[in-house]
């Protein structure tokens, strides 16, 4: 079963990085990562999915909060969630076959988002399995690529890692100004504190 994780890290250099090493080092397979920045630039949100059993899922979770800009991680495989994947798919198409695709499209509430000669260019956002759905209708037609976002997911409701995010915000901002507080200190003074 695949699990669903949300992590909120600081947006820095080097996070993604070391979040896809921690899973290489321990042989954990990453289905899909999808991140982005949260409503504050400072961070970002990972939803990642994993192919793990619960177990395993709850130990990666231990490790990935050991780790240096990760504020916090949870499982929100069993939570009350929205999930949606975004794809766009390019379909071989010759003009006598574009409107069936199209309507097949509309059946989806996807959209057609580019027609050339002998293509077009479907998008569609929905669960992965209305995803899969799509795509194996358009398959006979000739898929030339398709490319996925991987899932995105929030928790329904008041429940989510908001919390989260503002006492992270207030820490962070805490420490720079204890930062310039320390510079705007003479070196003088810091001498004789210690």
């Amino acid at each position: 079963m695949y699990r669903t994780l949300a992590v909120l890290v600081r947006n820095r250099t080097g996070v993604l990085f070391r979040v896809a090493s921690l899973f290489s080092r321990r042989a954990y397979n990453i289905e899909s990562i999808t991140v982005g920045r949260t409503e504050t630039p400072e961070f970002s949100r990972m939803t990642l999915v994993v192919g793990e059993d619960a177990a395993a899922c709850d130990q990666i979770c231990k490790q990935l909060s050991k780790l240096v800009d990760v504020v916090r991680v949870r499982d929100i495989t069993d939570e009350d969630i929205v999930a949606r994947e975004l794809a766009l798919i390019k379909v071989a198409a010759t003009p006598d076959q574009r409107q069936a695709i199209m309507q097949m499209a509309n059946v989806f509430r996807a959209r057609v988002v580019d027609i050339t000669n002998r293509t077009l260019t479907v998008e569609i956002t929905g669960t992965e399995d209305k995803v899969d759905a799509l795509i194996g209708l358009l398959q006979p037609y000739g898929l030339r690529e398709v490319v996925r976002t991987g899932r995105i997911a929030l928790n329904r409701g008041v429940r989510g890692m908001r919390g989260s995010l503002m006492a992270a915000l207030a820490k962070s901002r805490q420490a720079a100004l204890a930062r310039a507080a320390a510079e705007a200190t003479p070196a003088g003074q810091q001498v004789a504190r210690l």
